[in-house]
């Protein structure tokens, strides 16, 4: 069975007799797991290895573990800095910052594919303008080279681990204020200037593989009247044909307050699948789920699907062995060292 379009989260430690039911569903391709799905490194590996049991081939498993506000697992994980850290640490020696970016990501993707987890929804690509209290630390840089440097290190280390990298959020939420969970930032200005700026570190990521892009929950009124991850303007004209993306598209989570002015959560769905989206997130929402997954309708995107099976995780270690590798003692020491 190909892996459908849709990105579910599950309610607890454990999958319940309805969460496999929903897994197991054509149109649904994806999990993404929450802190409430975490207890310790042995029971997310065992959770992780039964949703890749339901289906052949296997759903892809994602979480948010960029570090800082933003780590899903925490108690027998390394603690990561926010990417902030590495920014500063690139106004002082830009070269060991880099070295620093690739320890992180290869440290962030070595520890959760030990745990089977396909990949996470990094690295953040917006520019830290002081102005977004959601994005914020979450950002690596204010200045879009260096951002698109310490990205590329910090993919670097994700692919050495056996992991894809996705960036977010396209294409740029850094300089608005509003948080697209609660309200639907409008970003007033031209398209030259976003392109210039804000798009850069995705162009750039774009040229060395970037394999996923997460658009934001923004409009950009100026370019389009509809928030970017339900714009064709910005993702079939933009992404895909002036920057030449490849990779998957996954929209934002459908249940956010960015996303609502497009409908009901199926509306939504179809709206981002038609902008262009390969994969819709519906998360913290059970009844909007079932919702989804009774109302889309046949979905048939063999292009989609061959991009989505890209994304799932390579080569993974065991964590015993991943504990008793000097690569990983040296990364955990580095990565202390940024903080």
């Amino acid at each position: 069975m190909p892996l459908g379009p849709v990105m579910l989260d599950i309610e607890g430690l454990a999958l319940t007799a309805e969460d496999r039911e929903r897994l197991r569903h054509p149109l649904t391709g994806g999990v993404i797991l929450f802190s409430r799905n975490y207890e310790s490194p042995e029971q997310i590996a065992a959770l992780v290895a039964e949703i890749h049991a339901l289906r052949d081939p296997h759903l892809l498993v994602a979480v948010d573990h960029e570090g800082g506000r933003v780590q899903r697992f925490r108690d027998g994980f390394t603690r990561l800095p926010p990417v902030r850290k590495l920014g500063e640490a690139y106004d002082e020696n830009p070269k060991r910052a880099l070295r620093l970016a690739e320890a992180d990501g290869w440290l962030m993707a070595a520890e959760l594919r030990s745990v089977g987890v396909d990949f996470s929804f990094a690295p953040v690509l917006d520019l830290d303008r002081g102005v977004s209290g959601i994005i914020g630390d979450r950002a690596f840089h204010t200045d879009p080279e260096a951002v698109a440097e310490l990205a590329h290190a910090y993919m670097r280390g994700m692919t050495r681990a056996g992991m894809a990298a996705t960036g977010k959020h396209f294409p740029g939420h850094g300089t608005v204020e509003a948080d697209s969970h609660l309200a639907l930032p409008v970003d007033e200005r031209p398209l030259a200037d976003i392109l210039a700026e804000d798009v850069l570190p995705f162009e750039r990521m774009i040229h060395f593989g970037l394999a996923g892009i997460m658009p934001a929950h923004v409009v950009y009124p100026k370019v389009d009247s509809r928030p970017a991850g339900f714009s064709r303007r910005w993702l079939k004209e933009i992404l895909r044909g002036q920057l030449g993306f490849q990779g998957v598209i996954f929209s934002d989570d459908l249940s956010m307050e960015g996303a609502k002015g497009a409908g009901n959560v199926v509306a939504r769905a179809k709206a981002a699948l038609s902008a262009g989206c390969d994969m819709v997130l519906v998360c913290n929402d059970t009844a909007a789920a079932n919702e989804l997954l009774d109302g889309l309708g046949p979905h048939d995107d063999p292009v989609a699907s061959l991009r989505l099976v890209r994304l799932h995780g390579r080569h993974p270690v065991a964590r015993t062995q991943l504990a008793a590798d000097e690569t990983w003692r040296e990364a955990v020491r580095l990565v202390h060292n940024i903080t």
